[in-house]
Formats: C-alpha cells, sequence, structure tokens
C-alpha cells in the first residue's frame, strides 16, 4: 500500500548457476518492457567481490561482472561498491568515535580494519559493539577509550588472527613461540582455561581448512573462495598465510594427524582433567614435532564435534 517501493533482490548467482533460464530472463524481460513506475528493483550481486583497486578484480568476478552486464544492462544502472581503502576506514573509525567523544587508539583502529578485511558493514557492527563494552567500565577514562586489547577481546576476528600466528608456529614447529602464543591466547580469552574447548575447535577447523587446501592443491589466494565452501572460509587476512602453513605439511597422513591429536585433547577436556593448561601444552607440543615413523601404528577413534 505504500506510494513507493524499493524491492531487493538477491542471491542473483542463482540466475546464472547451470542450465539456460530461458524462462526466468524471458520473464524478466517482460517485466522492465513495462515495469511499475511506483517500484524500484535493486539487484544484489554479493557473489562478487570488487576490490578496492579494479585493475586487481578476481578474472572469475570479472567474467561474472560482465554476464551481468550484458543480460541485465539494458534495463538496469550499475553502483559497483568496491571495498573501501583500509586507510579511509581506518579514518572512519577513529573520526566516527571521536564525534561521540571516545578516543580510539590508532593500533587499535588498525587491528579491526585489518582483521576484519576492510569489510564497512562489520566494521560498523563490530564497532559499536566495541563502543558498548567500554561505556561498562567504572572509571571515566577507560570508558572514553579503545584499546588494542579491547579489539582483541571482543573482536572474533583479531582472536583468530592470534590462533592463525599458533598455527603458524605449529607448522613451522616453532615449540617455544608455539607455547608462547598458547599461553597469550589464554590470557586474552575472558574465560581463559575454560575457554579450551572453544580453541580446540578453532585449532580442529584451520587444520581441516588446510586439509582441504593440500588435497585441491590450492596455490593463491583466489582459488581458496572455490574450494572451501560458505561458512567453512577463513578471513581474508589469513587466506595468504593459510595457504603458506599449508604446504609446510608433506602429505595428507601428517594433517589428519594433527586433527586426530585435537580430537584426543578434546576428549581430554571434556573428562574433566586436573589440570586443562597442561592438555593444551601437551597438545601443542605434539603438534609441533615432527612425527616419528612406525612401522606399527595402532588406530585410536576420537569423536570431535567440528
Amino acid at each position: 500500500m505504500a506510494p513507493f517501493q524499493v524491492l531487493f533482490v538477491r542471491n542473483l548467482k542463482t540466475l546464472y548457476g547451470r542450465g539456460s533460464k530461458k524462462e526466468e530472463f524471458a520473464a524478466i524481460d517482460a517485466y522492465f518492457r513495462s515495469p511499475n513506475p511506483s517500484a524500484l528493483i535493486v539487484f544484489v550481486a554479493d557473489h562478487l567481490r570488487i576490490p578496492t583497486d579494479l585493475r586487481k578484480m578476481d578474472y572469475q568476478d570479472k567474467e561474472r561482472f560482465e554476464k551481468i552486464r550484458e543480460t541485465l544492462g539494458d534495463w538496469c544502472g550499475f553502483v559497483e561498491l568496491a571495498r573501501v581503502d583500509e586507510n579511509d576506514a581506518i579514518k572512519w573509525v577513529t573520526t566516527s568515535a571521536e564525534s561521540r567523544s571516545v578516543r580510539f587508539d590508532p593500533d587499535a583502529a588498525h587491528e579491526l580494519v585489518d582483521s576484519l578485511g576492510a569489510d564497512m558493514m562489520l566494521i560498523a557492527s563490530e564497532f559499536e559493539k566495541l563502543l558498548l563494552y567500554v561505556s561498562a567500565r567504572g572509571t571515566e577514562v577507560a570508558k572514553n577509550r579503545v584499546t588494542l586489547g579491547d579489539v582483541e577481546t571482543m573482536v572474533l576476528a583479531a582472536k583468530q588472527r592470534s590462533l592463525y600466528e599458533l598455527t603458524d608456529a605449529i607448522s613451522a614447529k616453532d615449540r617455544p613461540r608455539a607455547l608462547l602464543l598458547l599461553h597469550g591466547l589464554l590470557n586474552a580469552s575472558d574465560g581463559g582455561e575454560d575457554a579450551a574447548i572453544g580453541h580446540l575447535y578453532m585449532l580442529a577447523r584451520t587444520f581441516r581448512q588446510m586439509l582441504i587446501i593440500s588435497e585441491k592443491n590450492v596455490r593463491d589466494s583466489r582459488a581458496i573462495w572455490q574450494v572451501l565452501w560458505q561458512g567453512f572460509r577463513m578471513p581474508p587476512f589469513a587466506a595468504e598465510d593459510l595457504i603458506k602453513q599449508a604446504r609446510r605439511y608433506k602429505s595428507r597422513r601428517e594433517l589428519t594427524r594433527a586433527i586426530r591429536l585435537v580430537a584426543r585433547a578434546d576428549l581430554e577436556l571434556r573428562s574433566s582433567p586436573a589440570n586443562k593448561l597442561l592438555v593444551l601444552e601437551r597438545l601443542i607440543l605434539d603438534l609441533s614435532t615432527e612425527p616419528k615413523p612406525s612401522l606399527y601404528e595402532p588406530t585410536h577413534q576420537f569423536a570431535m564435534e567440528l
């Protein structure tokens, strides 16, 4: 009953899936020959990734973009919403905070933007969460300041960054650095050792991602989005690092061994051990050690909810 309507049509990629889709395009063509003058239709092509520099656009995304232009270009105007430059995103964070009488530390703003891949919708959401978090503090000075520690505590992607640093040390077999990063991860967690199962879940997920990257022989970050499905992808900042880490493992067997070790530690933690930290430290040491070749290897089966 509104005098003017705006209709958002999402999942546009399904229109360009398998099959000719002649009937669908015929229906769209018939509508645009006699459109409703009181309505605006917005087709959302959110399956395309448009970088800040259009010259660096992925080849597959270019093909998809051209296909959309060829089929809908006669009827629709195009608005290209490219990813915001990181420096502009950081400036937005700091100026938006100042307008609300809050100081956003430069290193905190950089970490927020970098960990979220300069995705402004995510940045705006996490920005509001951080301001609410600091407003609940006791002292006036703390209420009006967002620090790097606040970002690492509240923003999941920033926590994940520390986790990818841990898996980097593990894959490089750097045991001292891996143990140091483990303690840093636990100290940064609100629950400390009680958050251990959550950390194990993320470790298992990361090793599963590396296993798929290794099996599919992924060599650059552009191919990652083809082999890892929606909901199982890593943040954009971690793509190159994870490919590098996966290539350090010589075989599928080494990665499946890592997943089994995490599953065994998960089983121990759920059995209420006397010392959770000891379980985690032993896991990190095992993961950071080259597996010894053995003619006979007993089979152990562990179940873990991934």
